[in-house]
């Protein structure tokens, strides 16, 4: 969507002149770093904007929105029905000042893009509204409760609306978005699912309700239908099976066939239909998604260059010269260092006529969202201060010997056998000792690979499996000095202690994973798409905070647990109601709405589907103590039930299956599809360059960008050098990874990827919220 004639911006400033202002670089550097980033911003180009449209995107009060939104979040902590107590006012004033917060940062979007452009966007009203509804609703709360009268927060359910709506949660509202498209065909495939879930609940009664069965507890059985319909329903996932079917199947053994028939019909064809049916119009709708994207990247590419260009190209066509290029790229990643910045130039450069163009400037932005790891290889602090002792023949033996592949099997040995070992009391003193022991070899191990590898190398960024060693080690060696301390001392009266050290001795056995091949290929795997899954997380994040916020709305205090088991009340939760309950005799009484830590581990409980009926729900007759007359429909009414259900189908069969189909396919891509053909040109020019790790050291370890088992010791080179390698396909960014799902099927889709107008791009799939 192009801008229109009122919305239209400046003309790209300083086209194909030779020299370059600061204003033409930071102009460019937004439409590069827009680019990387998928940000798509509809922004006016004066240099007084673009000033403030650098900071809007910095770092800092990024940062700083995500802190208030999690402090606004959090207030549900603090407040009625609360886990942590506050006063009122003070709760009032923490989300006065995130409102405070939210608006100066509204404000400052709204001095960056056109007038027009802010009022259409359906974002920006959103928060506007979320706002101005939780002004009124602390009003309208603090003059109820100063008068003494029943209030309620109904503003707290809106406060993840912020967390959507911000310009920061792109991928969000993308995974919004995908729901919304996929739900006209999800709807139809529900209503046939119901269909047949009523079908055969008619069948059901009139098959079951003549034959005066009874339930364990006595209670009549599948003698009411909208009891089948619910019933029936829980039995499609699972969670009642098989004792919906025992008196059924105790009456005779044919009546099994009824339920044998339903579950493959309703729990794995409909099942499985929802699955497919998901995954297909999740991929289609994502995947036109990615294309907009794509689209919109290259407008912002195109114009960068346009603010760039020279006319000094071997035919008079328009180029990037190198030194712009160095000057852009400080501006858009200022921590790429000086080799680093050679090294892409090389790419695009690779006929090293000094300048490029258009074709291969419009690679830059993948080429930054492509993880380099940069090597560098400094002599050990050894070979200064001892170098006679670090060079002699006994040193070379045990430098050899760490680097050796038999050192990582001998301690892969080591971890397995004190896993034996875990497993054994430890309350024996022989395998107290032994426990010294097993310490006293993972320090050597630190020590040894420190002498060998230079310490700054050894502990660096990139190093996870390192500092995961080296933490778990010494806090583990920490730990197990305080407990024999407070053993010896004779006032040992607390496991905390003694459970730390059991969980560190456990967490050490993780590293047997990076030894086996396979392991470290699923676990990479898992690792790259890791960013993409963290967006569900939010996603199911912001359906658990309104459905908790709700919850405990409508069943504060209706189930309590009491800690003191002679309370006569703690047989029933504190609820004369559930008194003889199946709910109350399993012990549920944690399982409740009394706050929105509780409210979200009974979610999760639902989420899991197992007993989710015995925890929340009943039956018509909730008189009758049967499995299904339990929980929170027994405390308030069956009109409870439409909550939980309604909580399935979102979470259940909606989120869940669209978030299989993406983990289905993100995980295909990135464990079976070959590297892109930027990322082998970059490869290639890494080792054209000799700037390569050796490829016999490159084996994938688990993290792969975390850690890298190149020999850095280099004992007897005592110049320091750099070295890349590129980061086992990680991608910087979610989008980047989209983008590598869809490459083959869009790339005959985009055109050339030229302007089709002047100022600023405008992707239409990116308009709403």
């Amino acid at each position: 969507m192009d801008p229109g004639p009122a919305e239209a911006v400046e003309e790209v400033p300083n086209g194909r002149s030779s020299g370059k202002t600061e204003e033409d670089l930071n102009l460019a550097a937004i439409y590069v770093s827009d680019a990387q980033y998928n940000r798509n911003i509809f922004f006016h180009t004066s240099p007084r904007t673009v000033r403030l449209y650098l900071w809007y995107n910095h770092w800092l009060p990024q940062v700083l929105v995500y802190v208030f939104i999690l402090v606004n979040l959090s207030l549900a902590l603090f407040e009625e029905p609360a886990l942590l107590p506050l006063p009122t006012w003070s709760t009032m004033l923490l989300e006065l000042l995130c409102v405070l917060v939210f608006t100066l940062r509204l404000v400052h979007y709204a001095s960056v893009i056109p007038r027009q452009r802010f009022w259409r966007d359906a974002k920006n009203i959103c928060i506007i509204v979320v706002l101005l509804l939780t002004l009124v609703d602390m009003i309208a709360y603090g003059a109820l409760s100063a008068a003494n009268l029943y209030a309620v927060r109904w503003s707290r359910v809106l406060r993840p609306l912020l967390l959507i709506n911000v310009t920061e949660g792109r991928q969000l509202r993308r995974a919004f978005r995908s729901i919304r498209k996929a739900l006209p065909q999800i709807f139809y495939v529900y209503l046939l699912f119901i269909f047949s879930i009523l079908i055969f609940s008619l069948m059901a009664l009139k098959l079951l309700g003549k034959r005066q069965l009874t339930t364990l507890s006595g209670a009549p059985y599948f003698t009411s239908y909208l009891e089948v319909v619910f019933e029936l329903y829980v039995l499609v996932t699972t969670a009642n099976s098989p004792d919906v079917m025992m008196p059924a199947y105790n009456a005779s053994s044919m009546l099994v066939v009824f339920f044998i028939v339903f579950i493959l019909i309703n729990t794995y064809i409909f099942m499985s239909v929802f699955l497919a049916v998901v995954f297909n119009n999740y991929k289609k709708n994502l995947k036109e998604e990615v294309r907009q994207l794509l689209i919109a990247k290259r407008h912002k590419m195109v114009r960068a260059f346009a603010v760039l260009q020279e006319g000094g190209g071997p035919s008079g066509e328009p180029v990037v010269t190198r030194d712009t290029w160095n000057r852009l790229l400080k501006l858009v990643q200022s921590d790429v260092g000086t080799a680093h910045r050679e090294l892409l130039w090389s790419v695009c450069d690779h006929q090293n006529q000094g300048t490029i163009g258009k074709a291969a400037f419009m690679q830059l932005a993948d080429l930054l969202n492509i993880e380099v790891i940069t090597l560098k290889s400094r002599p050990h602090p050894l070979l200064h201060l001892v170098p006679a002792i670090y060079q002699s023949g006994p040193s070379r033996l045990v430098r050899r010997a760490v680097q050796h592949r038999a050192f990582v099997v001998v301690y892969d040995v080591i971890i397995l056998v004190n896993a034996v070992f875990i497993g054994l009391d430890e309350e024996n003193p022989v395998i107290a000792n032994f426990e010294w022991g097993f310490l006293a070899l993972y320090l050597l191990e630190i020590v040894l690979k420190l002498y060998v590898f230079e310490p700054r190398a050894f502990f660096s960024r990139h190093k996870f499996w390192n500092w995961f060693d080296t933490v778990i080690v010494v806090a583990a060696l920490v730990a197990t000095i305080i407990n024999s301390f407070l053993k010896s001392a004779g006032n040992y009266t607390s496991r905390q202690v003694l459970d730390i050290v059991f969980i560190l001795r456990v967490l050490r056995l993780i590293r047997v994973v990076d030894s086996i091949k396979r392991f470290r290929t699923i676990i990479n795997t898992l690792v790259r798409i890791g960013p993409a899954i963290l967006t569900f997380g939010q996603l199911i994040l912001v359906v658990y905070y309104v459905f908790a916020v709700v919850g405990m709305e409508l069943f504060k205090d209706k189930v309590k647990f009491l800690a003191d088991k002679n309370d006569p009340a703690s047989l029933y939760c504190g609820n004369p109601e559930l008194r003889g309950s199946t709910f109350a005799q399993l012990n549920y009484c944690k399982n409740n709405f009394n706050n929105v830590v509780s409210s979200f581990v009974l979610l999760l409980e639902l989420m899991v589907v197992n007993q989710w009926h015995d925890i929340l729900l009943r039956p018509l007759e909730a008189q009758q103590a049967s499995l299904l007359s339990s929980g929170f429909s027994i405390t308030t009414q069956a009109s409870a039930k439409i909550f939980f259900v309604l909580f399935h189908i979102i979470v259940v069969i909606v989120i869940l299956n669209i978030f299989v189909a993406f983990i289905l396919e993100a995980f295909y891509v990135e464990y079976s599809v070959e590297k892109g053909d930027l990322q082998t040109s970059l490869e290639k020019t890494i080792q054209d360059l000799e700037l390569g790790v050796e490829q016999e050291k490159l084996e994938e370890n688990l993290v792969n960008s975390m850690e890298t088992d190149v020999d850095e010791s280099r004992a007897e080179d005592s110049r320091p050098s750099l070295k890349f390698k590129i980061a086992s396909k990680r991608y910087r960014t979610v989008d980047a990874l989209l983008q590598r799902m869809f490459e083959a099927d869009l790339l005959d889709d985009l055109g050339d990827g030229e302007d089709q107008g002047g100022g600023n791009f405008s992707n239409p799939a990116f308009d709403s919220a």
